[in-house]
């Protein structure tokens, strides 16, 4: 592999594993309202939201960090209040008491409207803020920190919508990788240079074990690795990989003030690429250099497949994420390159179909689900044993396989996006 393909992979990671706290879909819509209000230069006495159908699935039913709250309207008024555009996902990190109390005051004022935009890309933002006469409008779209167009009192200062059409949705210009591509990258390249994949591994086991000091969601991590999970489950690596993934999860979920490192956009993502493969090798007494050789086959896994899935799909992340998690385990076991592709196709072959229902406590659960079948599918690999091409969308190769599970993903489930986002807006509760 050459030097300057060897940047241009290096350059997409730091792009797609950043810090981000909270979930990454109301934190980008808190982003947005952060730099309307920059540019309009006020305190907004108006805002209008306007999002894509993704967007508001993934916003509606997740805590928002450090308010207690759920949902939108708390996301938009705290961006507007404190947030700072710099700070990208991390764009509410400066929220005190008195800034929180403030923007449930702005919530209860009704001077936030949110409504659904068609026709756009399945990751769009649009605010339009207003206040003594001046407007600002900003869009965010294609990726959670692209501002793709800004403009004050009819003024524009900045329009790259045509850079981000929907006809290359999930497709990176920059470099498209292969299943190769990734291992050549993650198990050759010099040590020194991919040492900064570490830091997932620092961030996303922070945010875990502070998790476990409290109780947040629905406890999966708890349940897992309390009296009843013990006695039902065991004490071993596969449940260590449970209970310490779907603990960062957990908290992430229910609204704590706790980074993580995401992936493509996604914080769970982020955590289940990384999480099961750090408990996993910490199990197995792996050296620091196998650790970080496999965090970098399962991030950028990861990216590779994200690549041609898109941002946001009815396909749920943690299929994604755990599969770059499982490739990453069977080496750790010892496979090689023909046994991770096998686990990819085990992974493929089982819970391909998993639906994205918003992001919500209870996606610990869809996390741990992923993780167990990674779990399964590096054990079966290992064994030699897989999925074969005369049964479902497995194909001989695994490039090939990737990509029909992606395009299940982004175009055959887009009926399946629709008929969820309005089971979720016409419910009664």
């Amino acid at each position: 592999m050459n030097d300057a393909i060897k940047t241009q992979i290096i350059k997409l990671i730091n792009r797609e594993v950043i810090p981000a706290i909270g979930c990454t879909e109301p934190i980008a819509v808190a982003l947005a309202s952060a730099k309307a209000a920059e540019v309009l230069g006020a305190k907004p006495e108006k805002l209008d939201v306007f999002l894509s159908a993704n967007i508001l699935k993934n916003a509606m039913g997740v805590g928002i960090p450090g308010t207690g709250m759920v949902g939108l309207p708390i996301a938009v008024a705290l961006g507007a209040l404190i947030g700072k555009s710099e700070y990208e996902l991390e764009v509410l990190r400066d929220l005190s008491p008195e800034s929180l109390e403030e923007g449930k005051q702005m919530v209860d004022s009704h001077c936030i409207n949110i409504a659904l935009k068609e026709n756009v890309d399945k990751l769009y933002i649009e605010i339009v803020a207003c206040a003594a006469g001046n407007v600002s409008k900003v869009i965010i779209s294609h990726e959670h920190t692209n501002f793709v167009y800004v403009e004050k009192n009819g003024e524009i200062l900045l329009d790259k919508r045509q850079e981000c059409s929907s006809d290359n949705d999930g497709e990176d210009e920059d470099f498209i990788l292969t299943f190769n591509t990734v291992c050549e990258f993650a198990l050759e390249s010099p040590l020194d240079d991919i040492r900064f994949i570490l830091k997932t591994a620092e961030l996303n086991k922070k945010a875990a074990l502070a998790s476990v000091k409290a109780n947040y969601g629905h406890t999966v991590s708890k349940t897992i690795s309390g009296p009843m999970g013990k006695k039902f489950m065991g004490d071993s690596s596969f449940t260590h990989m449970l209970s310490l993934t779907a603990a960062a999860c957990d908290a992430r979920m229910d609204g704590a003030m706790i980074p993580v490192m995401s992936n493509s956009g996604s914080g769970n993502q982020g955590i289940a690429a990384t999480l099961p493969v750090v408990s996993f090798a910490e199990d197995m007494n792996a050296s620091e250099e196998q650790l970080i050789r496999a965090l970098m086959l399962s991030h950028l896994m990861v990216i590779y497949i994200k690549q041609s899935l898109g941002r946001l799909s009815a396909l749920c992340g943690c299929v994604v994420a755990a599969t770059g998690a499982s490739c990453a385990i069977t080496w750790l076991m010892g496979g090689n390159r023909r046994q991770m592709s096998y686990a990819i196709k085990n992974m493929i072959g089982n819970i391909t179909g998993m639906i994205c229902d918003g992001a919500k406590p209870s996606c610990a659960m869809k996390v741990s689900s992923g993780v167990s079948t990674a779990m399964l599918s590096a054990m079966m690999a290992i064994e030699d044993k897989v999925v074969t091409p005369v049964e479902g969308i497995i194909d001989e190769d695994v490039d090939i396989s990737i990509r029909n599970l992606t395009s299940i993903g982004s175009k055959g489930m887009e009926e399946t996006d629709k008929l969820v986002l309005d089971i979720m807006t016409h419910k009664s509760c």
